[in-house]
């Protein structure tokens, strides 16, 4: 080990508490960046093979009913590769243990053979046998989430009659990796909803389908132009009652999926950004003040025949060291986080098999980028060791230029002691420092800001969305469009208290070259249980006539208030109308098109007629409306609101809950990081000057309200700064997550700045209470030995 070396370790050692601070920030980095990339290839890895095992269509469509020689001239559009053809349709499940009436999508499969497209992955049990109606598969999800097993038998309503289905396999799919139904809900009500897969000769004479379909799914030959096919496909199946086709971008399980690949990829960017730039600065600013100290062993060094190549690696050598031991504990960490993060997704997407994974270019990408960034931040401080001449090196520095500060010159320094007046002068000869130390803390205050705004988001989006927008109790689904009569039917059933009626149309809205596929909702313009509300909370009037957009969907069409939009209604008699966008609304899931349920009804030009009804229910007679409902033929669809925001916290709440921790954890070891480096570097620049106060008489507590008093303000100044750049992270953030199918609002309540707060002024008592130890414990007459 040369002398070199030897000096090396030294200054790390005298510089410990430094070191291991810069090595944590170091840490928080790549654990964010290893933690977000394995999460992001493993989801991504497993998502292309599940989709290319098991022939995850391209193209999907439904329809009212269609015969199979349809299928042949399916095939013959230019750029297919394959079609299936299907069965789908919602129906009433009667479950056991469970009170409330639950939902089953019944697909049909094949009994000779495993379908082409979508194929189901058998978990447990077997396929279905030839002859045996009854046989079905069920989702894992639904199993699972209502213990049922092989062998079980769950009661459906199917076109009219009860029938008790038997499962003897439970399954998976590509079509339903993220398990919902749709039609407005973002997140699984695995209890109440589930996939049920089963014979196509059962399912299609039970329904009159026989040799006949309702749905169908394409893959397309390499080259194909997607647009083209779904233009083709809709013209072929629009004689046929044809609800519009649509590519794998909009299918709803793929999206949501997609969506939380695409946050991984943000956040394995943004996070790490900010931290390890956080540690590149406070990397200058260490090694900046360990070559001011250093000088004179610069100078001799060089004297003694080092060359500028051996003095700039030595420094460099130290970042690298420090970058290193906190690169080792970032890998660690951003494994184990990794490995946490992608259990979750094993229960929020069903896939055969999520394997957490990693690769080792991930791990050498975590090490460049770190290094990258110490280079960065030494680059200066090292270049400034290289181009020291020896003959200035072995002087002092030049004594600083002193002159009277602002205070002194408006006289005001009669108001301040003589520790504050030192104070206020050295804040005021060193503004860059100054500005250095504010920007240091304020990166931490900013993070703790945005960590715990992912709360306040999801907190007011529940609040918004479940409790102020959606009032009902339940939402009941009519399998086909129902006569105004069965609104009175459905109001004198046992337990519901109110009652309103809605309908939904299946539509494309037009805007020039623009168009968007989902549905117009008709409500009714004075209802308690569908609120439309802007971003104010402020109630939005319904007009008569006219269409109410949400700003997303007005945003995706490039519409505003006034404009004028082509509907194109996707069942009946499939009319084009034009109607005029009346005004917007501020909801947070899901994109919709309201207006007034008479108008919608006027413009298709039918009677008064609905597709389902929100409800309020008497919970003393919930019981025997669920019993009640489970015998009602027409209903092929429940849902509660409680179960939707229960699933929503549930969800919600795991994944934060780390996502929170694992940032405010971070947050925490940033915050002590700047402020300890930042009174530790105070004070090995100042400690001659603070040893001479002590030996002129200053007391101990004296020489340490004039340091910490500083380290002080400069917090206190931080704080206020943190909180802007904390606002501006969040704005970023909520734009992040801005997509069709949700938006995080911009809410930051005034208890998260007060937690950044406490935990900036907690860091602050922390490190001032290490550096007080240190001045107390300083040694005068070592200090003092520095050649003038």
């Amino acid at each position: 080990m040369n002398s070199l070396d030897r000096k090396l370790f030294r200054d790390l050692w005298h510089n410990r508490g430094q070191v291991i601070a810069i090595a944590l920030v170091v840490a928080c980095g790549i654990a964010s960046f290893v933690m977000a990339r394995s999460a992001y290839t493993s989801l991504t890895l497993t998502q292309n093979t599940y989709y290319n095992k098991y022939h995850f269509a391209q193209v999907f469509a439904s329809l009212k009913r269609a015969p199979e020689s349809l299928k042949s001239q399916i095939a013959e559009i230019p750029g297919v590769a394959q079609t299936q053809t299907r069965i789908v349709v919602d129906v009433t499940l009667d479950v056991p243990d469970l009170p409330e009436p639950g939902t089953g999508r019944l697909i049909s499969i094949p009994e000779q053979q495993i379908p082409l497209l979508n194929k189901p992955f058998i978990r447990k049990g077997r396929y279905i046998e030839p002859g045996r109606g009854d046989e079905v598969l069920v989702s894992e999800a639904f199993a699972q989430a209502n213990k049922l097993q092989l062998q079980d038998t769950i009661g459906a309503i199917i076109n009219g009659r009860w029938e008790q289905l038997k499962i003897v396999g439970i399954a998976l799919s590509p079509e339903y990796v993220y398990e919902v139904r749709g039609g407005g809900e973002l997140y699984p009500d695995n209890k109440r909803f589930g996939i049920i897969w089963m014979g196509r000769d059962a399912l299609g004479k039970a329904y009159d389908l026989d040799g006949a379909f309702n749905d169908v799914s394409l893959t397309l030959s390499p080259g194909a132009k997607e647009i083209e096919v779904i233009t083709q496909l809709d013209r072929l199946i629009a004689r046929y009652g044809g609800l519009g086709a649509y590519g794998r971008e909009d299918q709803f399980s793929h999206q949501i999926l997609s969506d939380e690949i695409k946050g991984l990829e943000i956040m394995a960017t943004m996070l790490p950004s900010i931290f390890l730039g956080i540690a590149a600065f406070l990397l200058h600013v260490v090694l900046s003040r360990l070559v001011g100290t250093q000088r004179e062993q610069i100078a001799v060094l060089k004297a003694f025949g080092y060359h500028n190549f051996a003095i700039g690696l030595h420094y460099l050598k130290f970042v690298l060291t420090i970058v290193s031991g906190g690169s080792l504990l970032g890998i660690l960490g951003g494994l184990w986080l990794g490995r946490a993060l992608t259990q979750i997704y094993t229960q929020l997407f069903k896939f055969p098999l999520l394997r957490f994974d990693y690769s080792p270019r991930v791990l050498a990408t975590a090490i460049i980028v770190s290094y990258t960034a110490a280079a960065i931040g030494a680059f200066m401080a090292v270049n400034q060791a290289v181009s020291l001449p020896p003959a200035e090196g072995m002087r002092p520095e030049p004594p600083a230029k002193f002159k009277p500060t602002i205070v002194e010159r408006l006289g005001l320094q009669r108001f301040f002691s003589v520790g504050g007046r030192i104070i206020l002068r050295n804040l005021e000869r060193k503004p860059i420092q100054a500005t250095l130390s504010i920007l240091g803390v304020s990166l931490a205050v900013a993070i703790l800001v945005t960590g715990n705004y992912m709360i306040d988001a999801v907190n007011y989006l529940m609040d918004f969305q479940f409790r102020q927008v959606q009032r009902e109790d339940m939402t009941i689904v009519f399998n086909e469009p129902r006569p105004s009569r069965t609104y009175y039917e459905v109001a004198n059933l046992p337990g519901v208290i109110h009652s309103e009626p809605f309908r939904f149309v299946s539509a494309r809205l037009r805007f020039e070259h623009r168009t968007y596929r989902t549905a117009l909702t008709g409500i009714q313009p004075q209802g308690e249980f569908r609120r439309l509300m802007n971003k104010n909370a402020e109630l939005v009037y319904l007009p008569s006539d006219g269409v109410v957009l949400t700003t997303k969907l007005a945003e995706i069409l490039h519409v505003k208030p006034g404009d004028t939009l082509t509907v194109e209604v996707l069942e009946a008699n499939r009319p084009v109308r034009q109607v005029t966008v009346t005004g917007l609304v501020d909801e947070l899931l899901g994109v919709q098109a309201y207006i007034d349920i008479q108008a919608l009804n006027r413009l298709m030009r039918e009677g008064k007629t609905i597709s389902g009804a929100y409800i309020s229910v008497d919970s003393h007679l919930a019981n025997q409306l669920y019993t009640e409902l489970k015998q009602i033929p027409a209903i092929t669809g429940i849902s509660t609101r409680q179960a939707s925001l229960n699933s929503f916290e549930e969800i919600s709440a795991e994944s934060l809950k780390i996502m929170t921790t694992f940032l405010v954890a971070f947050a925490c070891i940033i915050t002590f990081s700047v402020v300890y480096n930042s009174a530790r570097i105070a004070l090995s620049e100042r400690g001659r000057e603070l040893a001479s106060l002590r030996i002129m008489g200053f007391t101990k507590a004296e020489v340490a309200f004039i340091l910490l008093g500083e380290q002080t303000i400069l917090i206190l100044l931080a704080i206020p700064v943190g909180y802007l750049i904390g606002y501006g992270l969040a704005t970023l953030t909520s734009s992040a997550y801005n997509s069709e199918l949700y938006r995080l609002p911009l809410v930051i309540n005034n208890s998260t700045y007060a937690f950044a707060f406490v935990i900036v002024i907690l860091a602050a008592i922390g490190s001032g209470l290490i550096i007080r130890h240190q001045i107390n414990h300083l040694d005068l007459i070592a200090v003092l030995k520095t050649r003038e």
